[in-house]
């Protein structure tokens, strides 16, 4: 029994969780502590990379910037290997048509719950401007950085990788000999695959680096002025998840806390990282190890990563309607209806770039021009800490989308999911010993 716990990454992630909490905490300087000096040559490999240089940093965003590396391999394989698989084009089309739809209308869920729970609640009334730290929003408002789509593009090469991955697909869809080429496309994942799941066991580490960063940082003393909104946030998160998401499933009669049960492991992978980047490749595999067609899952997990973001959505709404309520400001429903409209569409653009949430804000805030832009600095400190809801809700929300559109695809094998749910630790496990072969 003990060695079984001591084999067990999902253990692993939570020691490590708790104790980033508490060095974090009790030990804020050595969380803090420098590595490399400004001249030395791994500093400036580690600026390249975006790995920071204090100790807690650098093991979280260096965890999660070696996993990067695996995720545009991994999407270019699976987008391609899935539409090469399905054949025909026309069901290519029709999957990609329907994922689109489901993505908007979701999100769109996602946004109207965020600003009716944000204006039913009022967590931004009574709140002490003077008691946050103000904080440098220059970087999110300056003109060079305002939110366009061509700069959004250029900027997030996952974008780019899965557009080049659907023209492959399509173009590799129409070969003569296509059946040669399937069986390539196939061990070049697993090798992608295989390597990952190594680097994977490294997770701990990224999750101990980035709760000490986190804690040491902001401290959980800043929380308490911004507490309300983080809890309003959390809150409106949970009740998107356990009945919007739950409704969807029920559609079909799957258990959400079966699922939610079944991708424990990775969960906490994204709670501990704020990264649902660190565990996207190991929810793919075990969508598919629970009944869904690979072709699907190749399809519509890497473009939801990309468009369909309901945990980000729904901050980003709850934040404006916050804000508002900050400066007192008394929003119409025309202009309720404007934010709502304008964050369906940049709201898209919120995932692959760095620091593109306060950008997205911050070109909202110009918009509608009522809400004055520098209550922004207001999030900077309380961010990091809802960052692991958004994670954890864009992470489920994905899986909750492929499992759907599966289902209503009739790419769903229910005695495979049955098996998985029913044997999840042998299911981990089974994974593991694929690839490691």
């Amino acid at each position: 029994m003990l060695k079984k716990l001591f084999t067990n990454l999902t253990f692993w992630v939570l020691v490590a969780i708790t104790a980033g909490i508490l060095v974090g905490h009790y030990a804020p300087q050595l969380a803090q502590q420098k590595i490399f000096e400004k001249s030395h040559s791994f500093y400036l490999l580690g600026q390249q990379m975006n790995i920071k240089n204090t100790l807690s940093e650098f093991l979280g965003s260096g965890f999660i910037s070696i996993v990067k590396l695996f995720i545009n391999p991994i999407i270019f394989l699976t987008i391609t290997l899935g539409i090469v698989s399905m054949g025909n084009l026309k069901k290519v089309g029709r999957v990609g048509a329907k994922a689109l739809l489901y993505f908007e209308v979701v999100t769109t869920f996602a946004l109207v719950i965020g600003v009716a729970v944000a204006l039913l609640i009022q967590p931004g009334s009574g709140v002490d401007t003077s008691a946050v730290s103000g904080g440098d929003i220059s970087q999110f408002t300056s003109s060079d950085k305002a939110f366009s789509w061509w700069q959004f593009f250029k900027e997030n090469s996952t974008l780019q990788v899965l557009l080049a991955a659907l023209v492959s697909g399509i173009l590799l869809n129409g070969y003569k000999k296509k059946d040669a080429v399937i069986p390539v496309l196939q061990k070049l994942s697993k090798f992608v695959f295989k390597y990952l799941h190594r680097v994977m066991l490294l997770a701990p580490i990224g999750a101990f680096g980035g709760m000490a960063y986190t804690i040491s940082k902001y401290g959980i003393a800043t929380l308490l002025p911004l507490g309300k909104l983080m809890l309003t946030v959390y809150a409106t998160m949970a009740i998107f998840i356990f009945v919007i998401l739950w409704l969807i499933l029920r559609q079909y009669k799957i258990s959400l806390i079966r699922f939610l049960k079944y991708i424990r492991e990775e969960l906490l992978i994204v709670l501990g990282t704020s990264s649902s980047e660190a565990a996207l490749p190991n929810l793919m595999e075990k969508l598919e190890r629970m009944g869904c067609s690979k072709p699907v899952v190749g399809l519509v997990v890497p473009t939801g990563y990309s468009f369909n973001l309901d945990g980000t959505t729904i901050y980003l709404s709850m934040c404006m309607i916050f804000l508002a309520q900050v400066y007192d400001v008394t929003l119409t429903m025309g202009q309720i209806a404007s934010i709502i409209g304008i964050l369906m569409l940049t709201s898209k653009g919120a995932a692959g770039v760095t620091g593109s949430g306060f950008v997205v804000l911050a070109s909202t805030l110009t918009a509608i021009k009522v809400i004055p832009i520098e209550g922004l600095a207001l999030l900077l400190g309380v961010d990091r800490f809802m960052s692991e809801a958004r994670a954890i809700t864009n992470f489920i929300g994905n899986g909750v989308a492929t499992i759907w559109l599966a289902n209503n695809e009739k790419e769903f094998d229910r005695s495979k999911m049955e098996l998985a749910f029913n044997n999840v630790q042998d299911s981990e496990d089974i994974i593991k010993d694929n690839l490691n072969q």
